[in-house]
């Protein structure tokens, strides 16, 4: 079994989507106007309407309600990606801290969703985290 996508539900599709792709640099890829995906070369972040929740029943998902789950981003350059974060145009992004050193490893950055959701963003910095994340450095 390998884990496919990570979805998250919103009252704002569009709104949501173009977070994503600023903070990706990736286009999404939409199915319909409730439902787009943006595909990275490891794995793929949905963004569905809370208009779609029906199809799953009704109340299994609430959006912009998350209080347990960090998206993670793997990148080259933590601290660059930060720069590019302040300096953008549109909305600021929510800065939940600066680029600091984990003990785990990594150099990280976290930031808020315009829903709320913690995203982290990541470069591995010690032997250890570079030789974890090899598979998979950008």
């Amino acid at each position: 079994m390998r884990i496919a996508s990570l979805r998250v539900i919103t009252d704002d599709v569009a709104r949501l989507v173009g977070f994503y792709e600023h903070l990706t640099g990736l286009t999404a890829t939409w199915a319909t106007p409730d439902f787009a995906e943006i595909t990275t070369p490891t794995f793929t972040l949905a963004v569905g309407s809370t208009r779609t929740v029906g199809v799953f029943g009704p109340g299994t998902a609430h959006a912009a309600d998350n209080h347990s789950a960090i998206i993670e981003f793997l990148v080259d350059d933590v601290d660059a990606e930060y720069s590019r974060l302040r300096h953008r145009d549109g909305p600021p992004v929510e800065f939940v801290n600066e680029p600091a050193d984990m003990p785990w490893g990594n150099r990280s950055l976290l930031v808020r969703d315009p829903d709320g959701t913690l995203v982290n963003i990541f470069t591995p910095v010690t032997d250890q985290a570079v030789a974890k994340w090899s598979c998979i450095v950008p």
